[in-house]
């Protein structure tokens, strides 16, 4: 595990089992390893990238607004819970969307815990698949560009499917909550 936080803080790229579906995933402070990740999903700029994070603490570093009522959303949701805040900072502009906002979510995921942890900074958690095809389900359904894209694979967990997106919600600058994805 060691080199694999080494290589994701020198700016490298991952494949891995997310605690949804498998990811690509990279430092989300390092615009350039981000702008990998556009390049390899063929994605245009401007979509914004999933992030992930351990905890309230770090999440509370990257967004200043923080809303009381987001404490309440995590903790009483039934499966994992994406939360787009408004005016994030802190992250790499390719993270972010048009408007400034960037979906987060705190993962329980052991594996991705580790990774957060050992790198002490959230990480991109975006689909493994190139951009407009569908959603790998197991590591056999990611595409071979992508495969022979990142710099490293997180062999785990390989054979299992992964078929529970997260649940989308939007908060608004006064605490307004709009569900995008159930």
């Amino acid at each position: 595990m060691k080199t694999t936080i080494d290589l994701l803080k020198d700016g490298g790229t991952i494949l891995y089992p997310t605690d949804t579906i498998w990811g690509i995933g990279c430092d989300a402070t390092n615009e350039e390893a981000c702008q990998k990740i556009l390049d390899l999903k063929k994605r245009p700029e401007g979509k914004s990238f999933i992030v992930l994070v351990d905890g309230f603490p770090m999440l509370e570093r990257y967004i200043p607004e923080f809303q009381e009522v987001c404490y309440d959303l995590v903790d009483f949701a039934t499966k994992p819970l994406t939360i787009i805040y408004p005016n994030a900072e802190g992250l790499a502009p390719a993270v972010l969307g048009e408007d400034g906002s960037v979906g987060i979510r705190i993962t329980q995921d052991p594996l991705c815990r580790k990774l957060i942890r050992g790198l002490r900074k959230p990480i991109v958690s975006t689909s493994a698949n190139l951009s407009n095809d569908k959603t790998a389900t197991c590591f056999d359904e990611v595409h071979a560009d992508i495969k022979s894209g990142v710099d490293e694979i997180i062999l785990e967990r390989t054979k299992e499917k992964m078929t529970t997106p997260s649940q989308i919600i939007k908060i608004g600058l006064a605490g307004e909550v709009t569900v995008i994805r159930k």
